[in-house]
């Protein structure tokens, strides 16, 4: 696991398993959130934010955690060697959205550049995860089906493989886990 792509719909818990992934493998971890966002929530131009990812990708190691943009997604998901998705029911991340939104006036979320404006990025999140349920999502796991043959790929459905995925990195044993591509 040297070039680790962390993806799914908002919500997810992606980058609290990130920052404990780089933790257990002591890869460099990028949240593309804070690559795409100064504080405060400001958006970078869409050339440096290019930039910077083409620059990451180019490296030996990396665990890159997050969505950025559709131009950016899909080469990062060919560069990668692991594929870890998180797909969770959608109930979960709306339940988590709301927990990161509650909490993260006291508790900044992993990964959110400084000072970003949780109850706008919260609202943005509730629009986009039925969007990303029911177009992206669907392309995710066709993606993950056709990459599970030449990358390790790790189709996390729950809160508990999650836990058993950091577990088994943890303890050196990972194994690929692979949910059929049954719907939720």
């Amino acid at each position: 696991m040297k070039k680790v792509a962390v993806f799914g719909n908002a919500g997810g818990g992606k980058s609290t398993l990130s920052q404990k992934l780089s933790e257990i493998l002591g890869s460099p971890l990028h949240s593309l959130d804070k690559i795409q966002f100064r504080q405060n929530g400001v958006a970078v131009p869409v050339a440096e934010y290019q930039r910077i990812h083409a620059q990451i990708l180019a490296t030996d190691r990396w665990i890159i955690d997050g969505f950025g943009c559709m131009e950016t997604l899909w080469p990062r998901l060919d560069a990668a060697d692991s594929l870890v998705f998180v797909d969770l029911p959608l109930y979960l991340h709306f339940w988590w959205v709301t927990k990161r939104m509650l909490t993260g006036s006291f508790n900044p979320p992993a990964g959110w550049p400084e000072n970003s404006p949780i109850l706008k990025s919260s609202i943005n999140s509730y629009r986009n995860l039925w969007l990303c349920d029911r177009y992206l999502t669907p392309k995710y796991r066709e993606y993950i089906q056709k990459a599970k043959n030449n990358k390790n790929v790790y189709h996390l459905r729950s809160s508990q493989q999650i836990e058993q995925f950091l577990a088994s990195i943890n303890s050196g044993n990972a194994t690929k886990i692979i949910v059929s591509n049954e719907k939720n």
